[in-house]
């Protein structure tokens, strides 16, 4: 990349079959799909090496990408207690490749996910899409939905650290404070 970005975003949809992996540049309040693609792993291979293959494949895209920030989306609960278990596992190969690198980790559950995308944490994968082609006019359709699973989460990292609105240079300590700090809002009769 050439073009210098004030922030780039990993994001990442774990899973140890498929893992998705989007990467968001942003300039301002300006958002950029530099990359989305997924890691597809062998199902007869062993866990461990699968694990490693996530593993690896993260720091490739730390190291070739110079994100600033990784963002990841968390596992839900569900009754099958060895998937929950595999899926965290690939979760937290990935986490510690982000951490290795020193990059912040950030986690967001796949319903905050969907409600910052969408404004509706019961949107289905095909509603998220819609909205992410429409946020960054994107018209190529991924081959797996992970892909875009996992840019949803690099947006909601950037939506929930970011503000539209300029916040005060510092938070007022009580009235007396706020008053100092704004003074040139306030109206004489």
């Amino acid at each position: 990349m050439s073009v210098k970005h004030s922030k780039i975003i990993l994001g990442i949809d774990p899973g140890t079959i498929v893992m998705g992996y989007g990467i968001l540049a942003i300039n301002g309040q300006q958002l950029e799909l530099v990359h989305m693609n997924v890691l597809k792993l062998n199902a007869k291979k062993d866990q461990h090496i699968r694990l490693e293959l996530i593993h690896r494949k993260v720091v490739e895209l730390i190291a070739e990408y110079k994100p600033t920030t990784f963002a990841i989306e968390a596992p839900f609960f569900g009754k099958n207690v060895q998937s929950m278990l595999k899926l965290g596992r690939a979760q937290g190969v990935a986490i510690a490749a982000a951490i290795q690198a020193g990059l912040e980790v950030c986690e967001y559950s796949p319903k905050k996910v969907k409600q910052s995308i969408t404004g509706n944490g019961n949107a289905d994968k095909h509603q998220v899409w819609q909205m992410l082609q429409r946020i960054l006019t994107i018209t190529e359709v991924p081959e797996y939905i992970d892909a875009s699973d996992a840019l949803a989460v690099a947006i909601c990292h950037h939506y929930q650290t970011s503000s539209v609105i300029p916040a005060l240079q510092s938070k007022a300590k009580g009235w007396d404070d706020f008053i100092r700090q704004n003074s040139h809002r306030i109206k004489q009769p």
